[in-house]
């Protein structure tokens, strides 16, 4: 093919992020020729509705036939931004079966089926693309498939999810309860009508799988995460992370654990302020990264959006036709490690517990006396007399949550302990 014929695109959804794409695709023709060393032609579009308006995109690029689309045998480039499991992972092996290159932010597909698209990716002898798919605009994909490829990465963790952390957030500075901060939140657009994917940990826990199986070359699906919204976390709780010198972020988590596997979960986490993830506000998200030879590495920026995340799509566009025009592939899926998952209950963390007591002697050396029967070894308790109760905040030192958790049951059962004993990881050894 000569310098001047176009490579063909075909975009399936036209929501916030496809008009974004589409759009951007037609205002930076030139810039993108010139990176790519071919012109790219959009050939189509595939949508839900032809009737809704669409301003500044040719409605004749418009169909609702998306399947025939994805099946063009002469497009080079497919990009799905439709999002959920079907019809994308049939429209994807539909494009993927006709020769195109894919690129996707399809988070929920590549968690619960990514080997299926990238097996049949290999097979086709094409590429698959998602940076989008993790944190927006974001790089963070290429880094750990290809910038640290020759490194060993020991954790990978982050704020991945914008809305838990603008709601943590304001919950922090401005000393609000979670449903009013929620409310808010959903007036500013920041959260859905529906918020479950982002509050339960559903839309982070989907991220985290895709990272730890980036990061440590094994493959990871969604069921594989342990996962816990920010939806119990209240201001109580905002002011003890506070006092004991933290603030609460829901962190997604993927580390090495000292046996070899993988540990992998969302869970509300007490951050240290020294950390470089505590100060990360609103609804930015931040990834932070440890690895044996280049040590720590931190990304931020803006994890959501129609531009920010159109400028990660447009990247993997401008990558995966570079490898078109050259006759090369870029990285397949590596899962050479073949780890396997961290055993329930053996995840090693810090925690913090905080319970209501009877306010007399030898409570606390009953509490004490509890944890230390589990093999767990207090680092701070902070005590706090309301009339006739008292309220104890406990930090562990490293444990396993095994361990922690049969601490939490038998104090559940003393008559000298209220009901309703909540407990938080934290972030730290």
């Amino acid at each position: 093919m000569g310098k001047s014929t176009p490579l063909k695109v075909a975009l399936l959804g036209c929501g916030v992020v496809g008009s974004q794409v589409a759009r951007q695709l037609l205002a930076q023709a030139e810039d993108l020729r010139a990176r790519i060393g071919r012109p790219l032609e959009l050939v189509g579009i595939a949508v839900s509705h032809l009737d809704k308006e669409r301003p500044g995109i040719d409605r004749e690029l418009l169909t609702d036939d998306a399947l025939a689309l994805a099946s063009r045998g002469d497009v080079d480039l497919v990009i799905e931004l439709m999002g959920g499991i079907e019809p994308a992972r049939t429209l994807l092996l539909a494009a993927i079966k006709a020769g195109s290159s894919v690129i996707t932010a399809n988070k929920a597909l590549l968690a619960e089926d990514g080997p299926t698209i990238y097996s049949a990716a290999e097979e086709a002898g094409v590429d698959v693309y998602f940076e989008a798919a993790v944190a927006g605009a974001i790089p963070i994909v290429r880094p750990l498939r290809e910038s640290l490829v020759g490194d060993e990465v020991t954790t990978v963790m982050g704020i991945v999810n914008g809305t838990t952390n603008f709601i943590l957030d304001k919950m922090t500075t401005d000393g609000a309860d979670f449903a009013d901060v929620l409310a808010e939140a959903q007036r500013l657009g920041f959260a859905e009508a529906d918020p479950t994917a982002d509050v339960e940990g559903f839309d982070a826990a989907a991220k985290a799988a895709i990272l730890a199986s980036l990061a440590f070359h094994s493959r990871v699906k969604l069921a594989d995460v342990t996962r816990e919204g920010i939806t119990a976390v209240t201001a109580s709780d905002i002011e003890a992370a506070k006092e004991m010198g933290c603030v609460i972020k829901l962190l997604a988590r993927c580390a090495l654990s000292p046996d070899g596997t993988i540990s992998v979960g969302v869970h509300p986490t007490m951050v240290p302020l020294a950390h470089p993830l505590a100060s990360i506000p609103g609804a930015y998200n931040a990834i932070f990264i440890e690895s044996r030879n280049a040590g720590r590495l931190m990304f931020m920026g803006k994890g959501a959006g129609g531009s920010p995340t159109a400028s990660a799509v447009l990247g993997d566009l401008v990558t995966a036709a570079r490898n078109r025009v050259r006759g090369a592939r870029g990285p397949g899926e590596s899962t050479y490690s073949a780890r396997t998952i961290t055993e329930a209950g053996l995840e090693r963390s810090r925690y913090y517990a905080s319970l209501t007591v009877h306010d007399e002697p030898g409570v606390l050396a009953q509490v004490a006396a509890t944890f230390a029967q589990h093999g767990v070894s207090l680092q701070a308790v902070r005590q706090e007399s309301v009339g006739e109760q008292a309220r104890l905040g406990v930090m562990t030192h490293l444990a396993m949550h095994r361990e922690v958790s049969g601490a939490i049951a038998d104090l559940d059962r003393m008559p000298t302990v209220r009901p309703g004993i909540s407990l938080m990881r934290v972030e730290g050894d």
